[in-house]
């Protein structure tokens, strides 16, 4: 790839299912290293996004699985998810992630850092979680500060109006789903391509009587109400369109539990989990990371959430 001219640089790229009208070319410096990022959006084609990863094998650092899980962690338990090992082994030389290592590690360190911090209590705090199974890690911290959390696995990736309201139940269903569910089409679970860019009027009532909104930010933007007034939402990638959207909706703070970025515009935004667990692979220069490493190298980095009142 010409983007090895810079041969000083890391370069990642995030193949992304998700539509490419949010593809980028970014370059920073993470860690004192300077970086090439690239995204590469394929409108839900999974055999567009194993051609990319295919030509971009051995040709850059590190490839990141975006719009897509490859594994959940559920307590002890972790589930593959089929499509995304079918396009992760697509890659022979260039090391595959899809961002569960940070999940598990960098989201859970978020809501411990904001309670230290004294930015919330989360005791009593009602929580929506638009996805307690993509992101089990930050339910079981968020359910240990005693916060009052509503997990909408059921309501958004399955239609079926059923909120979980306890870990015993969230858990239960990850045993009794997740080995069917991670064997079909992935596209059937999940936003994909323009499917990103559409509203869907589904769970309000969950929005509404939610004091903070969390989780994937594609999945709350696609369910989002026309007005959340007053509401916290946290989140991970996150953009100036996406911000100017939430404010328009009424929401007052926008906290990313990734850092941000400013853009060639002065823009602010933040990486999605994939990619920075794909710079974190880059610098360590190995394949695959422990938990201990990933977070012994967000502490090196200073990696904290971002605070963004609107």
């Amino acid at each position: 790839m010409s983007e090895r001219m810079a041969l000083a640089s890391k370069i990642v790229l995030s193949v992304s299912l998700g539509s490419s009208s949010r593809d980028m070319r970014i370059e920073t410096v993470i860690g004192g290293t300077h970086f090439v990022i690239i995204r590469r959006g394929t409108n839900g084609s999974i055999p567009e996004a194993r051609r990319i990863i295919q030509e971009a094998d051995g040709k850059v650092d590190v490839i990141c699985l975006g719009g897509i899980d490859r594994w959940l962690r559920i307590g002890k338990r972790v589930y593959e998810i089929r499509d995304a090992r079918k396009l992760a082994l697509v890659a022979k030389i260039t090391p595959v992630v899809d961002g569960s290592g940070l999940k598990d590690t960098l989201e859970r360190l978020a809501i411990y850092w904001l309670e230290v911090n004294r930015i919330v209590q989360f005791r009593d705090t009602k929580v929506l979680l638009m996805s307690g199974l993509d992101r089990f890690g930050l339910a079981e911290e968020l359910v240990i500060r005693k916060a009052r959390v509503v997990f909408g696995d059921m309501v958004f990736a399955l239609g079926i109006p059923m909120p979980i309201r306890s870990m015993f139940f969230l858990e239960l269903l990850a045993r009794l789903l997740l080995p069917i569910v991670t064997r079909v089409p992935f596209t059937w679970l999940y936003p994909t391509g323009k499917q990103q860019e559409s509203f869907v009027e589904r769970g309000w009532e969950l929005y509404d009587q939610a004091e903070w909104i969390t989780g994937d930010f594609l999945y709350i933007r696609r369910y989002l109400p026309p007005w959340i007034g007053g509401k916290t939402v946290l989140t991970n990638t996150i953009r100036p369109a996406d911000i100017e959207l939430l404010r328009s909706r009424g929401c007052r703070r926008v906290i990313t539990t990734t850092p941000l970025f400013l853009d060639e515009q002065r823009n602010q935004f933040s990486f999605g989990t994939n990619v920075l667990e794909g710079a974190v692979l880059a610098l360590l220069g190995q394949h695959h990371a422990t938990r201990y490493q990933y977070l012994e190298m967000i502490k090196k980095l200073g990696w904290v959430p971002q605070v963004i009142n609107l």
